[in-house]
């Protein structure tokens, strides 16, 4: 129960178009301060004093990544409420033009993030990556005996597209960056390697034909990802059914500098959050297991995981 006080306090906060606005957003996802003066246009002082009115009621909390703060709504009986003034109003005008301002504000994430990979992909290779360990993809590679059609899904250097086309019958390496999928083309033509095409586009949606792969593989991509269980559904509709995923990527850590210096978007995963990912995706018969440790501080470990598409539905 809120209480007569609680509800008046809590009513008076809906009582403005502004913070209406800004809860709708949140409601879509969580969102720092200056994204929300970006897509609301309006200055920092309105937002600050917005947010921590509606904080004060209980509609918002918020939390720290690294330097940044961000909001999001607040579970409870507050919250209830809200959802029925969001249920009403949906279709409003205002609602559908920020939605139209979030959409742009994901649109520049993504660019940023292909232009960072852009402008690094000439000297990829050489930078010292958090989880590119040999033995991390050596010991996930044993697991990918069968020869098939696999595809790579954010290929980074290209090193591994290169070693699963040894094994593979072909290889379809898909990246968001046309310089990294260019350079691969080189390289591939260097060595001789023919059964290797690439394909420019997100690994959260897939220029690809359902049911085409045998063998789907995630190398230290899956942290890069807005949403993670959407690559992952991704993964499940373009591979046959019975077919395999591969995820390498970082076991769960602190160092907050990959978020700006290497684009990551998460920091990295725990065994039960990439189970659930997994699992919620439509895998089944799921192996996840920590396969090495950097050597070179801050030590970041590798997690492999792999799972095998069901005939059951994603959830």
């Amino acid at each position: 129960m809120i209480g007569l006080t609680g509800t008046s306090r809590l009513l008076k906060a809906l009582a403005d178009e502004t913070r209406l606005r800004v809860l709708h957003l949140l409601a879509q996802e969580e969102l720092s301060g200056s994204d929300l003066m970006e897509i609301l246009n309006v200055g920092q002082s309105r937002v600050s004093t917005h947010l921590a009115l509606l904080e004060e009621v209980g509609l918002v909390v918020h939390r720290r990544e690294g330097r940044r703060t961000l909001h999001s709504i607040a579970p409870g009986p507050a919250a209830a409420l809200w959802d029925d003034v969001l249920r009403e109003n949906k279709t409003s005008p205002e609602f559908e033009a920020d939605l139209a301002g979030l959409e742009t504000l994901r649109d520049r994430r993504r660019e940023d993030s292909r232009q960072y990979f852009d402008r690094v992909a000439a000297t990829f290779e050489d930078q010292v990556l958090p989880g590119r360990t040999w033995e991390g993809l050596s010991r996930a590679l044993i697991q990918l005996a069968p020869r098939g059609r696999y595809v790579d899904l954010g290929i980074g250097d290209g090193l591994l597209t290169l070693m699963l086309a040894d094994v593979a019958s072909e290889v379809t390496a898909v990246d968001v960056s046309p310089e990294m999928l260019a350079r691969l083309r080189t390289r591939a033509a260097q060595k001789g390697v023919a059964n290797v095409k690439t394909v420019e586009g997100d690994i959260q949606d897939l220029p690809l034909p359902d049911a085409s792969y045998d063998v789907a593989v995630l190398s230290q991509a899956l942290h890069h990802a807005a949403d993670p269980l959407k690559a992952l559904k991704e993964a499940r509709r373009v591979l046959v059914t019975g077919g395999r995923v591969l995820v390498i990527d970082l076991l769960a850590h602190a160092e907050t500098w990959v978020k700006e210096q290497l684009q990551h978007r998460h920091l990295g995963f725990t065994e039960q959050a990439l189970a659930a990912h997994l699992e919620g995706a439509g895998f089944e018969k799921l192996s996840i297991q920590r396969a090495a440790r950097d050597p070179q501080p801050p030590h970041f470990m590798t997690l492999v995981a792999t799972g095998v598409k069901s005939t059951r539905s994603a959830s």
